[in-house]
């Protein structure tokens, strides 16, 4: 790649613009760092933990010592981590299927979940929760944050759980901030403290010095081949929290006799502890590259969310753009400028758990992992790309100064 003088001139001067930013978010990483540190020095962990195991997996040390590493980082009682794990999808999935019963209501007080999560909740025939008499109600937030009153008017005697999204998917606004999950968690315990508070975790882990466990939350799950995973793990999910909750997690995962007494993985786990290990770093150079993104687009008159000055909750920097062509040019660009499959030239598609066609760049060594630099979209109006990722800062800052050539908006 040739980097244009102008180009880089004008990134580097929107960098300057940033660098308060960058301090607080290499100040969250060093917390989150001597966090994932203390839990695995408190583990003892040593090279055997890191070997491949088969069969059942009986007493797999490295499978129960990741859990309790997850479980020690992000103060919760007790977490399931496993490379059986598909998607976060799958690991939300395994959440409300392992404490909903036939006749509960389960509530969703950040307005509709990600749209592969529906058809869990509301499928036919699809084996949905709905299939098993389990009601739906959603409560839509107001102002960008939880609407209280509402959720407080939805709460009745059949409410066994209440759902909350920390990122935003595919929508138009800020991701939720801890403090406010914290707000949210503290009012819904106090009109019924039985009440099970469950997270999708997705894109917001070591995004802050807090995790929403901590906060109130009875449980949260997310994918290790985004945040947690630091662009190592090669695939897998994590749900964790209050003791009981996660066993019947392990329960669902494998079989109500044998919960997670079983499950080997024969490639081994190095990749996972690792991944773990290296995540708060990546995580910020992530936070880092989204943040110069959005200083440079909106220097050159694009909205972008959330404000670059702003508190970042999760890695997602969403960028307006004026016609469906330049959304696609910027996918492609994204594509174009990554380690792996850059020849490949992107179109939208129909992909599956979508209700819109979806163009997807993910030149990526881990398949479709958000955590390496990556941008997607739904094909409507209107047309936001929605840019993830980035192992490395400078790779960020290098796809930054291709998108500016390739979209020829600096000459």
């Amino acid at each position: 790649m040739i980097i244009n003088q102008n180009v880089l001139d004008f990134v580097e001067k929107s960098e300057e613009k940033v660098r308060k930013e960058f301090k607080y978010v290499d100040d969250v990483a060093l917390y989150n760092q001597n966090k994932v540190l203390d839990a695995f020095r408190q583990c003892e962990v040593g090279l055997r933990h890191l070997s491949q195991t088969n069969g059942y997996g009986y007493d797999d040390i490295g499978r129960d010592t990741l859990c309790k590493i997850f479980a020690l980082t992000f103060h919760a009682e007790a977490a399931v981590v496993s490379p059986l794990i598909v998607s976060g999808t799958h690991a939300l999935t395994l959440m409300l299927q392992s404490v909903l019963r036939p006749g509960d209501e389960l509530i969703a007080v950040t307005g509709a979940p990600y749209d592969t999560l529906m058809q869990t909740i509301s499928g036919e025939g699809n084996g949905s929760l709905k299939d098993f008499g389990i009601t739906y109600k959603q409560v839509n937030l107001k102002d960008n944050d939880f609407d209280l009153e509402g959720i407080k008017n939805a709460i009745s005697s059949k409410t066994k759980a209440i759902f909350m999204g920390r990122s935003r998917g595919y929508e138009w606004r800020d991701a939720l901030s801890i403090e406010q999950i914290e707000r949210a968690c503290k009012f819904i315990k106090e009109i019924n403290e039985n009440i099970i508070i469950l997270c999708d975790n997705c894109y917001g882990e070591f995004m802050d010095t807090r995790e929403p466990v901590e906060v109130g939350a009875d449980l949260m799950a997310g994918s290790l081949i985004k945040n947690p995973g630091g662009g190592l793990a090669p695939t897998g999910g994590y749900i964790c929290g209050k003791q009981k909750y996660v066993e019947q997690v392990g329960y669902r995962l494998t079989s109500p006799s044998i919960g997670m007494e079983v499950g080997s993985y024969a490639y081994g786990y190095k990749d996972f502890y690792q991944g773990f290990f290296l995540a708060p770093h990546t995580v910020a150079n992530a936070v880092k590259g989204s943040i110069l993104f959005g200083q440079v687009f909106e220097d050159l008159g694009f909205e972008t969310m959330p404000k670059p000055t702003s508190k970042n909750n999760d890695i997602i920097r969403s960028i307006k753009f004026d016609t469906e062509e330049q959304l696609i040019a910027f996918c492609r660009s994204i594509q174009e400028i990554s380690p792996i499959d850059s020849n490949l030239t992107l179109f939208p598609w129909d992909m599956p758990g979508y209700e819109d066609q979806v163009i997807m760049a993910a030149g990526t060594f881990v398949a479709g992992a958000s955590i390496e630099l990556s941008a997607d979209s739904p094909i409507k109006k209107p047309y936001i790309a929605y840019l993830q990722g980035g192992l490395t800062y400078e790779h960020v800052k290098l796809a930054c100064m291709y998108c500016l050539n390739k979209l020829g908006l600096i000459k």
